[in-house]
């Protein structure tokens, strides 16, 4: 083969290697160029009566193009005409021709009109199911694809270690290491194997780095302190099996401080830590009016200027959603030689590195012909409901009340203000395609049982005026199923954001208190007093306190927002045909002036006097509660039962860079089918410096018919039995190791080298 000439333009040829084309596309670009790489625009913003404006495009645009695009948020097949039309203008009409970048949100959906809808974050995390949740991303990401979507801003990494944070929602829950297992899985079934994206695949953003979910007061953007051992130990974890397992090619800066400094001027985390430590190659994506936040929020910095250059020089790429800090203001600053060009030509090089990865200059555009038949396509509808069937946890089941028996009952009555309305969490467009509770239990039972429904009372305003009907249609009914629980920011095919006036939960909605909002609770009070058999479904963002309900009410559902085929799903486990199987990712305390609950604290942090008091009896260490949560992470019921038995670890002694594997007998020893999550627990006894009470470090769920059996097993080495010492080491020290399985407990030993 010929050599090609000098003259070649080597960046549009797929052949070369990346970094090749990288540097060729890099040295033909001017300073202005490569700054609008460094920032975004809204593809919605160039819709004028049902089309794009060419004029608005040249006028953004002119000759130079844009980094990223946010995707329009219309109806998917409206979405993708104009991301064509906004791309074909970049790659047609700029000097260069760069495409774009195509983000969106996809927590849990593709964010266009009609896409599907999975339950939120927080009951993905309550399947503890890796496997399903990577089949999931993945239709997620064939959806935005369709639509000509190219980067996901998702997963989020947070840990949701104060349930008074509105954003608990968005989160895989409280745990390191569940929260990791989850978002590698999210990951890899969304980004593909890589290190190439393909065009069934989407760039993966996790966020928000690091340690946003322990806000000061539990109040989003606050302030988060704990110090380089809680950074490294808790909140760095999950990103770091995000990038280094999982090859994220992005990664998005939270809102908040850490011990002083804002996450997007924190050379700590964008350089050393992402760069120098885990060897990141991807490009840093700012969130949303973070660089301007530098000086109107954090104060930080006195103006535009100075905003950029924090931010550019801690190692942040590209600002959105607008060029506040990268903009003029940074190309009059590099002109001016207070900011070095190279820093430029640095983030710049690293967002070209994804587009090339992410095959936009080969396909940009979406493909409409297949988005009718790619978006909500039947598949993805039956998997969001067999999300929904594991997301939901069963707490409590006297008697046992459930699984309800069609056959068995003549009318039953659906109460409570989220009995009839498709609640799906924040992050999503619409719920007009949802399943109410109210449909699903009406489909499920047909024509044979008559099925009453009253609202009883509003969401969060204090009314009583329903309690009278809802009473009436409960003592008229063989059984009550109460819906309560929250709003988070869409609601009811309001539409995204526009109904934040009566969201509960959600990002800036955060609680001083825990119980469910306004009257529902006394609803609840009302309708058993009636003597009718009451479940009580709770659809919510995040943990309530219910200590009344948990000891009156003798069936509770936790169905966190079950995503836009809830209502078929809850019905399915309400009627048995679903054996619930999830388990809770977080801990619910007993009350506000419990929290933090999370239950992997440390031997000194629930108290010394073990003296629990009560309202009737005075005690020690709280004066008039016990410590301990209400329901513990972890905790889950099933319509079986399962037996643990001959737990064992071989060897019985280790080197510190040895491994033990652990093993242990499962069974189902009930009557139904049922899935188990096996969860595998670790305890340090004795360390140079405190270690939780227990780590979670391992699970596997299984599924066993009646009477079947299995063994389980798991294997611990030094990533999962090492500490970080007070030198800022990780080692794993000479001792003795518990193991907690199912109740059952063994123990080995590190012995010296």
């Amino acid at each position: 083969m010929p050599a090609k000439p000098q003259s070649a333009v080597h960046y549009q040829d797929a052949s070369l290697p990346v970094e090749v084309r990288v540097r060729d596309l890099l040295g033909r670009m001017t300073l202005a160029e490569k700054i609008r790489q460094m920032s975004m625009a809204d593809a919605g913003s160039f819709v004028s009566r049902g089309g794009v404006s060419a004029r608005a495009l040249r006028e953004r645009f002119g000759k130079m193009g844009i980094g990223c695009l946010q995707d329009p948020r219309m109806d998917a097949a409206t979405s993708a005409a104009v991301i064509n039309a906004v791309q074909r203008y970049l790659i047609e009409e700029t000097r260069l021709g760069i495409p774009a970048l195509v983000i969106s949100e996809c927590l849990h959906g593709h964010m266009s009109g009609g896409t599907t809808v999975f339950p939120q974050a927080i009951g993905l995390a309550s399947t503890w199911n890796p496997e399903l949740i990577g089949r999931m991303a993945s239709a997620i990401a064939r959806e935005a694809r369709a639509v000509g979507v190219a980067q996901a801003l998702a997963p989020d990494l947070d840990l949701a270690r104060d349930p008074r944070w509105g954003r608990v929602e968005e989160t895989y829950g409280e745990d390191p290491y569940l929260v990791e297992q989850m978002g590698v899985a999210y990951i890899r079934g969304m980004q593909g194997e890589g290190p190439l994206v393909d065009r069934k695949h989407l760039v993966c953003t996790p966020k928000h780095f690091a340690a946003h979910g322990s806000p000061e007061a539990g109040m989003n953007l606050a302030p988060v302190a704990g110090g380089l051992h809680d950074l490294y130990t808790l909140y760095l974890p999950p990103f770091e099996a995000a990038i280094r397992r999982a090859g994220a090619l992005s990664v998005m800066p939270c809102y908040s401080e850490y011990e002083g400094i804002p996450a997007h001027a924190s050379k700590l985390l964008l350089t050393r830590v992402l760069r120098e430590e885990w060897g990141f190659q991807g490009y840093v994506f700012a969130d949303y009016g973070a660089v301007a936040m530098l000086e109107t929020f954090h104060r930080t910095a006195h103006d535009a200027t100075e905003a950029g250059k924090q931010a550019l020089e801690a190692g942040l790429d590209l600002e959105a959603p607008s060029d506040y800090g990268y903009g003029q203001a940074l190309l009059e600053a590099v002109e001016k030689g207070e900011v070095a060009e190279a820093l430029v030509d640095q983030a710049v090089g690293r967002i070209l590195r994804v587009k090339f990865l992410a095959g936009l200059f080969e396909n940009p555009y979406a493909d409409e012909a297949t988005v009718t038949r790619t978006v909500h396509c039947a598949a993805h509808r039956k998997l969001a409901r067999e999300v929904a069937q594991e997301s939901i946890v069963l707490l409590r089941n006297e008697g046992p009340l459930l699984p309800l028996d069609p056959k068995a009952l003549r009318r039953i009555a659906v109460i409570g203000p989220n009995a009839d309305v498709a609640q799906m969490g924040d992050y999503t467009l619409t719920s007009a395609v949802g399943v109410t509770p109210l449909e699903g239990i009406r489909a499920a039972v047909g024509k044979r049982v008559e099925v009453v429904h009253a609202r009883g009372c509003p969401l969060w305003e204090r009314s009583t005026d329903g309690f009278a009907e809802a009473v009436a249609a409960a003592e008229s009914s063989d059984v009550a199923i109460v819906v309560i629980g929250g709003a988070s920011m869409a609601l009811a095919g309001t539409g995204w954001g526009t109904s934040s006036e009566i969201a509960t939960c959600g990002e800036g909605f955060d609680r001083t208190e825990l119980t469910p909002p306004g009257v529902q609770e006394d609803l609840v009070r009302a309708i058993h007093a009636t003597g009718t058999p009451t479940v009580v479904v709770m659809v919510h963002g995040r943990p309530y306190s219910i200590a009344w309900m948990a000891e009156h009410i003798p069936a509770i559902l936790d169905a966190w927002y079950p995503g836009e085929e809830g209502g078929h799903a809850l019905a399915d486990v309400l009627f048995g045909r679903v054996n619930p199987s999830g388990k809770l990712p977080i801990t619910v305390p007993r009350s506000v002036g419990h929290v933090p609950a999370f239950y992997s604290h440390k031997p000194s942090a629930r108290g010394f006097y073990k003296r629990p008091g009560s309202p009737d009896c005075p005690g020690r260490d709280y004066v008039f509660a016990p410590p301990d949560p209400l329901y513990e992470f972890g905790f889950g019921l099933s319509y079986t039962t399962f037996a643990y038995s001959d737990l064992r670890v071989t060897p019985d002694s280790i080197l510190p860079a040895g491994h033990v594997e652990v093993c242990v007998s499962v069974q189902n020893t009930g009557e139904r089918p049922g899935k188990e999550v096996v969860q595998l627990y670790v305890d340090d006894v004795v360390s140079s410096v405190t270690t939780p009470v227990k780590v979670l470090r391992g699970f596997q769920k299984v599924a066993l018919g009646p009477g079947e059996s299995t063994e389980v097993r798991f294997t611990l080495g030094p990533r999962d039995l090492r500490i970080r010492t007070a030198e800022g080491q990780w080692l794993v020290e000479p001792g003795e190791f518990r193991v907690l399985v199912g109740g059952l407990e063994a123990s080995f030993h590190v012995r010296k080298p």
